[in-house]
C-alpha cells in the first residue's frame, strides 16, 4: 500500500497511440492498478503520435458501477470489485485493461504530510510572499513551500480553535478564507465543493481522532513524470501524469497533488490537474513539477513545420546534435558565413581584438580548404588568447582591487590565470590549485582568490556556482525550492573552509593562508556542528593535520562529479554562441534543463577525454559549422533564439569595444599603472571599470560577483551618446598620428584604396560596391578643400564605428 492512499494515487493508465492498418492502440504499461479507498483516483493518458488524446478519446468500463471516468480521463472508485476500461479514439481501441477497487468503504486517515503540505504548496499558501514568509502572514505561518511539514504540523496546531474549528470545518477560519468565503488578502485559493475544499474538511473533522496518522511517513525517494519528452503539435496540449516512489518501496500517483511550472510561459502553460497547454511557437518547452522535495521535467518540442529532408553534413559532434534538432524542429540553418565574417568573428570570440589588416588580407585570399581550422589553431596559440580570457577569469574569481596595496596581489592572481591559460593547464589542476592554495599571494597566488572572497560561507557558494553551476544560497536558510541541496549539504560543505586563518607574515610581503583550526559549521535551524561533508557521503574522516581542502578539491574535479565537467563546457558554449545551453549558464539545476541534454552531455565526455583541456573545447566549438554559421536568418528561422540555426549577433564586451575603436582610429588609451601600449583586454582587476568611463558604460564588471551576468551586453542611451559623442575619440581621430592622417599622407592612394583599408580594418571584409558608391561621394564633396576632405575621412571613420556591423560580433 501507498503511503496517504487519498493522494488521488493517478498509477496510470497511459495509452500510447500506434499507427497502424487498424488504428490499434496499447496500453503503455503492464503493471497492475489498484484504486485502494473511497478517495484515491487515477489518470488515464492517451498519446497520439503527435498529440495527446486523453480528451479525445471515448472511455468506457464494463461491468458498470465500479469507477467512473470524467472527460479529463480521471479515474474514481464508487465500489469494491474489478472492471476492465477500454479507449476507444475514431476507429481505433486499445486493448481492454483491468482495474481493482478496494477498501472502499474504509476510512482511511489524511495525510497530513503527503497531502495537505502539497495542498498549501500547490495553492500557493506556504509561498515567500504569503504564510511562507519569516514570521508568516497576519499571525500564520508555515515552512517555505513545505519544506519542513514537522514545523508546519505544529504551526497548525497554533491555530486550533481559531483558525480551527473541528467540531464544523467549513466553519474554519483557515477553510472559509481560503475559499474566499471571509475577506483574505490572498484570494480565493480553493474553491468550494471542490477535491481540495473537501480534502481540507476531511483532515479537519480527522484531527481529534488521528493527529499523528502519518507519522511513519517513509518519505519520498523520487518522482517521475510520464511523458517526460514530447514531440507535439504547435497549440496542442499535453496531459501529465505524476508518480512518488516512496523509500519503503510502494509507489502513488500524485499527478493532482504536484505543483507545475512552466519555465516560458510565452511557449506553455499548466494548470493545477497536470494539463499543459502549448502555445503557437516552435521551440521547446520545459515544465518543473514538484511534489514535496522532489522535482522532475516535462518537455515539450514544437516543430515549426514538417521535419526537413535534409540538413548540412555534421562537421563534427557539435553539428550532429544541432543539425538533428533542427530536422526535428523543420527548422533550416542558415548559410556558412563568409570568410570575412568567420575571421572577424573567431577573432574577436578566441583573442579578444579585431583581425589586423594584414590577417584579413591573407585570409580572405587564401584558397586551402583548412584555412578556417588553422586560423583557430593560431589564435589559441597567440598571447591575445591568454589576455582575453584570463580577463573573463579574473572577473569571475573576484579579482578585486580594494585599495592600492591590493595591486601587487591583483596583479599576480591575474598573471597566474594568464600564464596558466597561456601554458593550457588542465583545468581540473587550474581548480584544485585554486581551491587548496595556501601561502602568501605573492608565493603562490590562487591565494588571492581566498582574500578576494572572504568567508566560508560566500566561498562555498562561489565554489559552487563557479566551478559547478550550482546556486546554494538558497540552502543556507531552507531546502533549496529547486534542487536536492538541503541545509546539511550547505553547512556540510562551508565547513570546508571554516578552518582557514590568514596570520601576518614578513613586513610587506601580505597575510598567509594557512589551516588553523578544527573544520565546523553550525547549522542554525538544527543547532547542530557539522563537519566537512561532501552531498550524498556524509561526514569526511579526516586524519590529524589533514586538510579538508584536498579532499573538496578531489571530488569538485572527479570525472565522476556530474557538475564540474558540465559546467565548464556550457560556460564556454556561452561565451561562443552568446546563451549557454543551460541559461543561465551558472544555474544547472533539474528544473532548468538545457535545450540540447544530448550535445551537453557529449560535451561533458569531450572534456573528460581530452583530459581537462580547454584549447581542445574551445577548437571543437569553433570547428564546427553550428558556429560558422551566417547571422542572416533565412524565411524560416528569424525568431529561433534557442536552436542555433543561425548564430546570434552579440555586442562588443566593453574591453574588446573600446580596443577596436583604437585599432580602427590607430588611437591609444592610457591605464594607470599599467605600460603605455596596453590593451583594456589586459587589465587586471576591477579598478579600471571606475577609473576609464567607457568601460563603466559599457557594462565592464566591477568584479564583486561570482556570476557573469555582472557584465552588461546590452545597448543604451548612453552607450549611442558615448560613441557618437565622444571627446576621447574625437582626439583620437585629429592626432597626427590617427588613421585618417597616416591614409591622408599617402599621396599615391585613390580614395577607393584607402577605402577599402578602412572596411577591411573594421569589418574584415572589402566594402560593397553599394558601400563605395556611398563613400566616395561623400568624399568628393570635400576634394578641394584639404580641412574639408580630412573632415570627410573622419566622418567616414565615426559612420564605420557606429555601425551595427562594427559594435557587433555576427
Amino acid at each position: 500500500m501507498s503511503p496517504g492512499p487519498r493522494l488521488f494515487s493517478v498509477l496510470g493508465l497511459v495509452l500510447t497511440a500506434i499507427s497502424s492498418a487498424f488504428g490499434e492502440l496499447t496500453w503503455s504499461s503492464d503493471t497492475p492498478i489498484t484504486l485502494s479507498g473511497p478517495h484515491s483516483g487515477h489518470q488515464l493518458v492517451l498519446l497520439g503520435t503527435a498529440r495527446d488524446l486523453t480528451r479525445d478519446a471515448t472511455f468506457t468500463s464494463a461491468p458498470e458501477g465500479i469507477v467512473t471516468i470524467d472527460s479529463s480521463g480521471y479515474v474514481r472508485p464508487l465500489r469494491n470489485g474489478t472492471t476492465t476500461v477500454t479507449a476507444t479514439w475514431e476507429n481505433g481501441s486499445a486493448s481492454p485493461r483491468t482495474i481493482t477497487v478496494e477498501r472502499h468503504g474504509d476510512t482511511i486517515p489524511v495525510s497530513f504530510v503527503n497531502e495537505i503540505v502539497p495542498l498549501f504548496t500547490r495553492h500557493g499558501c506556504n509561498g515567500g510572499s504569503c504564510h511562507g514568509k519569516v514570521g508568516g502572514q497576519n499571525g500564520f505561518r508555515l515552512s517555505l513551500m513545505g519544506f519542513e511539514p514537522h514545523r508546519d504540523r505544529n504551526y497548525v496546531r497554533e491555530g486550533l480553535g481559531r483558525r480551527i474549528f473541528r467540531a464544523a470545518p467549513g466553519h474554519s477560519l483557515l477553510v472559509m478564507k481560503g475559499a474566499g468565503l471571509l475577506p483574505h488578502k490572498g484570494g480565493t485559493r480553493v474553491e468550494k465543493g471542490s477535491d481540495d475544499y473537501q480534502l481540507l474538511i476531511r483532515w479537519i473533522s480527522e484531527m481529534g481522532s488521528s493527529p499523528e496518522s502519518d507519522t511513519g511517513d517513509p518519505g519520498v525517494d523520487r518522482i517521475a513524470v510520464m511523458p517526460a519528452d514530447r514531440l507535439t503539435a504547435a497549440g496542442a496540449s499535453q496531459q501529465l501524469r505524476v508518480t512518488a516512489y516512496f523509500k519503503d518501496g510502494t509507489t502513488s500517483d500524485v499527478t493532482r497533488a504536484a505543483v507545475y511550472e512552466s519555465n516560458d510561459e510565452s511557449m506553455a502553460k499548466t494548470d493545477l490537474k497536470g494539463l499543459v497547454h502549448l502555445k503557437d511557437k516552435a521551440g521547446t518547452a520545459s515544465v518543473m513539477v514538484r511534489f514535496r522535495e522532489h522535482v522532475a521535467v516535462f518537455r515539450a518540442t514544437v516543430p515549426l513545420g514538417a521535419p526537413l529532408e535534409t540538413t548540412p553534413s555534421p562537421r563534427n559532434l557539435v553539428d550532429e546534435h544541432v543539425f538533428a534538432k533542427l530536422q526535428t524542429l523543420g527548422l533550416p540553418p542558415s548559410d556558412r558565413c563568409d570568410d570575412g565574417t568567420f575571421l572577424r568573428r573567431v577573432t574577436v570570440d578566441i583573442a579578444g581584438r579585431l583581425p589586423s589588416l594584414q590577417e584579413a588580407r591573407s585570409f580572405i585570399e587564401d584558397q586551402s580548404p583548412d584555412k578556417r581550422s588553422r586560423v583557430i589553431d593560431t589564435l589559441l596559440e597567440s598571447s591575445d588568447y591568454a589576455d582575453y580570457f584570463a580577463g573573463k577569469w579574473a572577473s569571475i574569481l573576484r579579482n578585486q582591487r580594494r585599495n592600492d596595496k591590493h595591486r601587487p596581489e591583483t596583479y599576480a592572481f591575474h598573471e597566474w590565470i594568464r600564464q596558466s591559460l597561456q601554458a593550457n593547464k588542465p583545468y581540473d589542476e587550474f581548480v584544485r590549485d585554486i581551491l587548496t592554495a595556501t601561502g602568501t599571494i605573492r608565493d603562490n597566488p590562487p591565494v588571492a582568490w581566498f582574500r578576494n572572497v572572504g568567508g566560508e560561507k560566500e566561498r562555498m557558494q562561489d565554489m559552487g556556482q563557479v566551478f559547478l553551476g550550482v546556486r546554494l544560497q538558497c540552502a543556507q536558510c531552507h531546502h533549496h525550492p529547486y534542487e536536492k541541496w538541503s541545509q546539511d549539504d550547505y553547512y556540510g560543505l562551508a565547513a570546508f573552509f571554516t578552518a582557514l586563518e590568514n596570520k601576518q607574515a614578513r613586513p610587506g610581503e601580505g597575510a598567509f593562508l594557512h589551516r588553523s583550526k578544527v573544520a565546523l559549521s553550525k547549522n542554525p535551524s538544527s543547532e547542530k556542528d557539522l563537519g566537512p561533508a561532501l552531498p550524498g557521503r556524509g561526514p569526511l574522516e579526516l586524519s590529524p593535520g589533514e586538510d579538508p581542502r584536498e579532499a573538496l578539491a578531489s571530488w569538485v574535479v572527479d570525472p565522476e562529479n556530474p557538475y564540474f565537467a558540465r559546467m565548464i563546457s556550457n560556460r564556454y558554449w556561452k561565451h561562443f554562441f552568446g546563451r549557454g545551453l543551460v541559461d543561465p549558464e551558472d544555474d544547472m539545476r533539474t528544473t532548468n534543463p538545457p535545450t540540447h541534454p544530448a550535445l551537453l552531455s557529449a560535451l561533458e565526455q569531450h572534456v573528460i577525454k581530452s583530459g581537462f583541456d580547454l584549447k581542445a573545447l574551445i577548437r571543437l566549438i569553433c570547428n564546427s559549422d553550428t558556429y560558422q554559421l551566417s547571422s542572416s536568418p533565412n524565411e524560416r528561422n528569424g525568431q529561433d533564439q534557442q536552436n542555433y540555426s543561425r548564430f546570434y549577433p552579440r555586442r562588443l564586451q566593453a574591453e574588446v569595444l573600446a580596443d577596436a575603436i583604437n585599432q580602427l582610429t590607430n588611437g591609444s588609451d592610457s591605464f594607470r599603472g599599467q605600460p603605455a601600449g596596453a590593451r583594456a583586454v589586459q587589465l587586471p582587476d576591477d579598478q579600471f571599470a571606475h577609473e576609464f568611463h567607457f568601460l563603466a558604460i559599457f557594462g565592464r564588471p566591477n568584479m564583486a560577483s561570482a556570476c557573469e551576468c555582472e557584465r552588461t551586453s546590452t545597448f543604451s542611451l548612453a552607450q549611442a551618446v558615448q560613441l557618437v559623442n565622444s571627446k576621447e575619440t574625437s582626439a583620437k581621430l585629429a592626432s597626427p598620428l590617427s588613421r585618417v592622417s597616416l591614409l591622408l599622407r599617402e599621396n599615391e592612394r585613390t580614395d577607393q584604396s584607402r577605402i577599402e583599408e578602412l572596411y577591411l580594418r573594421a569589418y574584415s571584409r572589402p566594402p560593397t560596391s553599394e558601400d563605395l558608391v556611398i563613400a566616395r561621394r561623400h568624399l568628393e564633396e570635400a576634394s578641394a578643400d584639404p580641412a574639408a576632405r580630412r573632415a570627410s575621412y573622419e566622418d567616414l571613420v565615426w559612420a564605420l564605428l557606429n555601425s551595427r556591423e562594427f559594435i557587433y560580433n555576427h
